[in-house]
């Protein structure tokens, strides 16, 4: 499953792993047997702190999933199960969801009423709207307490994936106090204790009696140096939100492949066009990047079986209509595809200079060191200088690595659009928009379809493959399934053996 990839940077984290394994074995908590099941998540504390903020970095997901519940979640694979609504009806052919919430109680004591998840949800709706304008929720009208028990949600047209749309984690419903569970916390050094709640009453398990040890979880979020050490000494049973950029560290750090389980997770993993001026506004200069990354050298970096490169923005037709299109570059070869993305760069420099390096924005770690290596090589063949930036700082390319939330081609077309302030096609946003107010089903598809056509000949964004998400799995833990969605609720997925 692994292999050493070509560069021997990667050898620098050696010192790194074993500096963390230094810092760890001066304490630890085991999870052995019946013992509370400890559970590292790539991040830091402040995903915790403030997970709405944080999103969608993994521990942030994490903390919302397992404290703050939506109406409905995901369950290990993938499928909508209840949560705060313990069950729901669909009527009016798709234009009115029915909720009817389980009993449930704030972290203060006070009753969650059908009022008060009205309110947060129509806001939470509202504010998701902006990032994503033409997504499930976008038909949204109202969302209304029928009772003290029952919310509605009317659409003013029926939209597919709402379900999944409702289960993401920015869905959460919570207060000042925090969330309804399944689980309370408490916070002891760095880590987070986590202790589930009665779903029949709504209290805290232990008002009622003890605590079973192997119900509580543990929770870090930590550097994946010290995740992965934690791990392998034995004093984590599972370490969650790993990716692309640490995925270098496992051959070093001596992890068993048997441990590591990779998720079949679709998305974006690519690079968005951020930056404006005469360089990036010229359609053959952003084509002449896309066209001259050579995607086959990819898999060496991300060693994991079955991982696939694309130079498609959807992985397959979904509610397209249609196969994806393709890039009008892609019949060529590597070596026909450098020379004219070279010339499209000589003609530039020959009207206006030499260019500027292209700032790249890129997360840290020993895998994203990597990936800059092989930008910098490719553009460099067709006389593009490159700079590696952080991921928050003003760039030219900055890197997209996400799930998708729900299966439509709207959120891959809503995630690298106009409204995300990436460099887009206004004819492409123009037909999204025409498909929110299409009077059919057919007509939606073709909107929706000459758009992704639209975007694909834009090229704002550079597509590279799926995102990569695995986890690290102890022996004793039953229950762990991969997930299409990479997540992996605390509650119910995970039991130590004996």
């Amino acid at each position: 499953m692994f292999a050493v990839p070509p560069f021997p940077r990667v050898y620098r984290y050696a010192a790194l792993i074993a500096a963390a394994g230094l810092a760890l074995l001066a304490g630890g908590c085991s999870d052995e047997g019946r013992d509370p099941v400890v559970v590292s998540v790539m991040g830091d504390r402040d995903d915790f702190a403030k997970p709405l903020a944080h999103l969608p970095d993994p521990g942030a997901k994490l903390i919302l999933e397992a404290t703050a519940q939506g109406l409905v979640a995901f369950d290990a694979g993938g499928e909508i199960l209840p949560a705060l609504a313990q069950r729901w009806i669909v009527e009016d052919g798709g234009r009115s969801y029915i909720f009817r919430l389980r009993r449930a109680f704030w972290a203060n004591g006070t009753r969650v009423t059908a009022p008060d998840v009205a309110r947060m949800l129509m806001a939470r709706i509202e504010s998701l709207r902006r990032l994503d304008p033409d997504g499930p929720l976008d038909a949204v009208q109202a969302v209304v307490p029928m009772t003290g028990e029952v919310i509605e949600i009317r659409m003013a047209a029926p939209r597919p994936y709402v379900l999944q749309m409702l289960a993401q984690p920015q869905m959460a419903v919570l207060s000042r106090d925090g969330g309804t569970g399944p689980y309370r916390r408490r916070t002891q050094g760095n880590a987070q204790f986590l202790t589930p709640i009665d779903r029949t009453s709504g209290d805290d398990v232990a008002v009622d009696e003890p605590v079973p040890p192997w119900q509580t979880r543990v929770l870090r979020a930590e550097r994946a140096a010290l995740a992965i050490i934690r791990f392998r000494e034995g004093d984590a049973a599972l370490v969650l939100g790993g990716r692309f950029t640490d995925l270098p560290l496992l051959v070093p750090a001596g992890i068993d492949r048997d441990n590591v389980r990779v998720d079949p997770v679709r998305g974006l993993h690519g690079l968005a066009v951020t930056g404006r001026g005469k360089l990036l506004d010229d359609p053959a200069i952003r084509a002449a990047i896309n066209m001259t990354i050579d995607r086959s050298q990819l898999p060496a970096l991300f060693p994991l079986g079955g991982w696939a490169t694309s130079e498609r923005i959807l992985p397959d037709a979904m509610d397209l209509g249609r196969r994806p299109t393709d890039p009008s570059w892609s019949a060529l070869s590597l070596a026909q595809r450098r020379a004219q993305g070279a010339t499209n760069v000589s003609i530039w420099r020959a009207a206006n200079g030499a260019p500027s390096p292209l700032r790249i924005a890129l997360p840290t770690g020993p895998g994203a060191t990597l990936l800059f290596g092989l930008l910098r090589r490719d553009l460099a063949a067709i006389g593009l200088s490159a700079q590696r930036v952080t991921i928050n700082a003003d760039a030219d390319l900055r890197l997209i690595d996400e799930v998708a939330a729900y299966d439509s081609a709207l959120w891959y077309l809503g995630r690298i659009g106009c409204a995300r302030k990436i460099h887009c096609s206004d004819v492409a946003d123009a037909q999204l928009q025409a498909a929110s107010l299409a009077s059919s089903p057919e007509e939606r598809t073709a909107r929706i379809a000459e758009a992704e056509a639209q975007m694909v000949a834009h090229d704002g964004y550079i597509a590279l493959g799926a995102p990569v998400r695995w986890s690290l799995v102890a022996k004793r833990l039953t229950g762990f399934q991969p997930s299409a969605r990479a997540r992996h609720p605390l509650n119910h997925l995970f039991r130590t053996t004996n």
